[in-house]
């Protein structure tokens, strides 16, 4: 018998459905919510990013700022333009594009954003707040896995949770959020010594590796049951692909998310709603 397949389309839209009926509220009270990305350079990556993220604003009533900036502007000026949009009353939210040039300092940049409009989820103040279980705006692709094991009823307290990946942007916010769930998670990496050992232990296995010529999550790597979350996305072979194959672990995993379709649209979802806790926050304050 095979597993249940985590629709990250379907899941993401119940989130969409919730930020539009919040967003309807927020207006009802004179507030119009503004998310204000800033792109630097011209990388079709992350212009294809932004441009998605634009768009899904749109479907559900927020108002976007975009912010172009040529690839060789300096870090004083880059921070000059985060600055303006701390101050700038009508945005609630600011989304600096990652990658940045080379040029141009990835956490000296994020720390320059207001942390009351920090949808990324990564200024040092609300990484140090989720640490604490304090955090109002945490990261989307996290968060997005968590509303997943919440639409599916997922249980994680007592778990035992292998995740593949210390990064900044998944692993770290993640460890915090599943620790506040009562799971007991173990953080893996390149330099663990047993993790062939550690994923066939574990209840739930989430992945993060994204180089199939490194990795590759097996189904002989996990026991029968076991939940898998694969967050990776990379190409190989001229596909799209996770850490596994999706075909194969739904063989013997009880829930597992598909390459693409899975985590992927979660991402953005959580951007919509970091935007809409945002501009809830700021109203409250009175700003």
């Amino acid at each position: 018998m095979t597993g249940i397949k985590i629709d990250g389309k379907i899941v993401a839209q119940s989130v969409k459905d919730r930020v539009k009926r919040a967003v309807d509220e927020l207006k009802s009270q004179g507030i119009n919510p503004c998310l204000a990305t800033v792109l630097v350079g011209d990388d079709p990556a992350s212009a294809t990013y932004v441009k998605n993220k634009h768009k899904a604003c749109e479907e559900v009533g927020i108002i976007t700022k975009d912010h172009k900036l040529d690839a060789g502007i300096t870090q004083v000026q880059l921070n000059e333009i985060v600055g303006d949009l701390n101050r700038d009353n009508a945005v609630h939210g600011i989304l600096v594009q990652l990658p940045l040039p080379k040029q141009l300092d990835e956490f000296s940049t994020t720390s320059q954003i207001s942390p009351l409009k920090d949808v990324d989820g990564l200024t040092p103040h609300n990484v140090g707040l989720l640490a604490m279980k304090k955090a109002a705006l945490v990261a989307c692709t996290p968060s997005g896995i968590m509303e997943m094991f919440d639409f599916h009823n997922i249980e994680l307290e007592g778990k035992n949770i292998v995740l593949i990946n210390r990064s900044n942007l998944v692993g770290k916010p993640l460890y915090h959020l599943l620790l506040e769930k009562n799971a007991t998670v173990i953080t893996c990496h390149s330099r663990t010594k047993n993790l062939i050992e550690l994923c066939q232990s574990a209840d739930i296995i989430i992945t993060a590796v994204g180089d199939r010529n490194k990795f590759t999550l097996t189904s002989d790597m996990i026991k029968k049951d076991a939940i898998v979350i694969d967050v990776a996305i990379s190409k190989f072979q001229d596909k799209l692909v996770g850490d596994a194959d999706f075909d194969e672990i739904i063989q013997k995993a009880s829930f597992a998310t598909p390459v693409p379709g899975g985590v992927g649209p979660m991402t953005v979802a959580m951007l919509l709603k970091n935007t809409i806790t945002a501009a809830s926050l700021s109203s409250q304050i009175g700003r």
